[in-house]
């Protein structure tokens, strides 16, 4: 693993710009010399650990305040001081591909970053990594949160940590553990996931499936440098398009960042390679240096001045390639990428910040959005088959625990957010008992008192025509039910700030709002309203249905001309479209034709329609009044 060995006296956790959890003892660890003593001073205490006989040392210290910066000091077989630590409240951050998501493609994007320096708040990004048993190291370390730190972090929780730190000053730290299109299960340990008869055995086939795939991932390896070789133009014939040398006088020009379906290459599928020629001062000769070229859409190969300096096949990831000493020069800098697309858009589709070489020591910085030239391959369809990409499966259960959460146990924090449950939708009633054994086994492994925190399906797909249309309804039911059943849970619900042709809906500010909400009310106790208008009761009153609810703030108000997004049935159990009237922190319902009301459904839809919020402008939480 890079950059992280299995020997120093700290584990990466414990770096400069840290943030420990305050108010309780929090663990110190790493590995020495088997036997030996290893004493760590902080805050005017100390405390001494005995490494075991793997060397491995744990010491416990604290409780500390708030406060900070600070310095730790660890002495074993060398001594290792630790600085700018500030002692604050540490929150995970995790799930899918919403909350992937970065700053740099979120709304308002280039204010946002520009306004990121904030000195009380740090991130810790921890890399994709599957893995069949569970890991001691993570190749990372803590940064100052600021404009250059901001950008490829995920906006859902610098969102929710900005918000915390502004309500109360104390410093926050993020912990940054996602991966988009992943399920939950691959989130969960091992012992706890299989204490659901539905995922019985699931260690065992993990085990087995990570030897097979080994040896198949070494065979596509070698197929896919075979077939790049037959079809590659850039490099199968007589010139090589990623030398400097070579005249690219013919190929078009493209704006980038962009998707090439919308900028001269309409439902291509197969490789594009882009070149760009760029004039660095004599400052630049021979530095080392960072290539930020944001997210690629599939894969792509990156070489500067003729030497391959990185490549990845993420068509979400961020790329940020390390430019080794030696490689750029005074004067002219030919930069080529080869991108591989299979399927879908194509293209580097970041935002225009995002793409830039930047000094590794910070600085100066040099914009590469504009005009690129591109040239491309036969498409996909006329070539040879592409082989099957067999890689790393991130959808195994226990595999991205293992991977991306063991290594933080058991580091002090004070809870999780959580934003999933797109690639469990198809499995919503299994969620009901999936998701809260998520939140056991994190518990299990951070602490009783860990808070956990979910962000509700956004609304998404066709907009809402009948009157109750199942789907993701069921998913979100789930979630809200792990919520109520838990007093150390809460729900951010966002059904109305979802886009129809988009899953990864661009306004990320009020997702971390609304989850900080959560987090002020129920793990720090203010007095705020946290959430919009939540179902508590059905009252039938002759051909009517009185609904009372809770949380209903300043009172409740129709977002348009007339409330929307309620269904009632009879007996019959066929719901139609209710007449709906606010009457002071009730509603009241009523249809034609359903004289003895028995059943009552809000926003029960992918993409619901419902407008009942509270006069904070928090939306009521979707519901049904006939659960199974």
């Amino acid at each position: 693993l890079a950059g992280a060995d299995e020997r120093s006296l700290l584990h990466p956790l414990f770096t400069d710009h840290m943030v420990l959890q305050r108010g309780k003892p929090v663990a110190v660890w790493g590995w020495s010399t088997p036997g030996s003593a290893v004493r760590v001073e902080f805050g005017g205490k100390s405390t001494e650990a005995k490494a075991d006989q793997e060397g491995r040392w744990q010491a416990e210290i604290g409780p500390f305040d708030a406060g900070g910066p600070f310095e730790m000091k660890v002495s074993g077989a060398e001594v290792q001081t630790i600085s700018d630590v500030l002692v604050g409240d540490v929150w995970i951050c995790s799930g899918q591909s919403n909350m992937e998501w970065p700053v740099a493609l979120s709304n308002n994007a280039k204010a946002e970053i520009a306004a990121a320096e904030l000195p009380q708040v740090r991130l810790f990004h921890v890399p994709k990594r599957i893995s069949s048993v569970e890991e001691k190291l993570v190749d990372a370390k803590w940064q100052r949160c600021n404009p250059e730190t901001v950008s490829n972090f995920t906006a859902v929780g610098y969102y929710f940590g900005r918000e915390l730190n502004k309500r109360l000053n104390v410093p926050i730290g993020l912990i940054h553990s996602s991966w988009g299109g992943t399920i939950a299960e691959a989130w969960v340990s091992g012992p706890n996931l299989e204490k659901m008869d539905d995922f019985r055995g699931a260690v065992a086939q993990v085990r087995a499936k990570a030897q097979e795939q080994a040896s198949r991932r070494m065979t596509f390896e070698q197929e896919l440098q075979a077939w790049l070789k037959e079809v590659d133009p850039g490099t199968n014939g007589t010139a090589n398009w990623a030398d400097p040398t070579f005249k690219d006088d013919q190929w078009s020009p493209m704006q980038v960042p962009n998707r090439w379906e919308r900028a001269g290459l309409p439902g291509f599928d197969g490789i594009v390679w882009f070149r760009r020629d760029i004039e660095l001062d004599a400052e630049w000769d021979g530095k080392a240096a960072r290539l930020e070229l944001g997210p690629i859409d599939d894969a792509d190969t990156v070489w500067i001045n003729g030497k391959e300096i990185g490549a990845t096949w993420n068509w979400m990831a961020p790329r940020d390639y390390e430019v080794p000493a030696g490689v750029l020069k005074a004067g002219a800098n030919t930069i080529a990428i080869r991108v591989l697309d299979t399927a879908g858009d194509g293209g580097l589709y970041g935002s225009a910040e995002g793409v830039r070489l930047r000094a590794d020591a910070g600085g100066a910085s040099v914009a590469l959005a504009g005009e690129w030239k591109y040239e491309h391959s036969k498409p996909l369809k006329e070539l040879p088959a592409l082989p099957v990409r067999v890689g790393d499966n991130p959808n195994v259960a226990t595999v991205l625990y293992n991977g991306m959460i063991a290594t933080l146990v058991p580091y002090g924090v004070k809870g999780g957010i959580w934003y999933q449950g797109e690639s469990n939708a198809d499995r919503a009633v299994q969620y009901r008992e999936l998701l809260p054994t998520l939140v056991a086994d994190w518990r299990d492994k951070f602490g009783s008192d860990f808070s956990f925190y979910i962000v509700q399906l956004a609304n998404f797909m066709a907009p809402q025509t009948k009157p109750v249309e199942p789907g993701w309804a069921l998913i979100r039911e789930s979630q809200a039910m792990t919520a109520a059943n838990d007093d150390n849970v809460g729900l951010a619900v966002i059904t109305d700030i979802g886009q129809a042709d988009d899953i990864h809906p661009r306004n990320k500010q009020d997702v971390g709002l609304r989850l900080a909400l959560q987090a002020l009310a129920i793990t720090y106790g203010k007095d705020v309203v946290s959430e919009g208008p939540t179902f508590q009761s059905m009252q039938v009153e002759g051909g009517k249905v009185r609904l009372k609810f809770a949380s209903v703030g300043g009172g409740l108000e129709a977002r348009g001309d007339k409330l929307t997004g309620f269904a009632i049935a009879g007996g019959d159990g066929d719901f139609v479209w209710a007449d709906a009237k606010i009457d002071g922190s009730d509603v009241v319902l009523s249809a034609d034709g359903v004289t003895e009301p028995k059943r009552v459904r809000y926003n029960w839809a992918n993409n619901p329609l419902g407008n009942l919020f509270n006069k904070e402008g928090l939306p009521a939480a979707p519901f049904r009044t006939d659960v199974d």
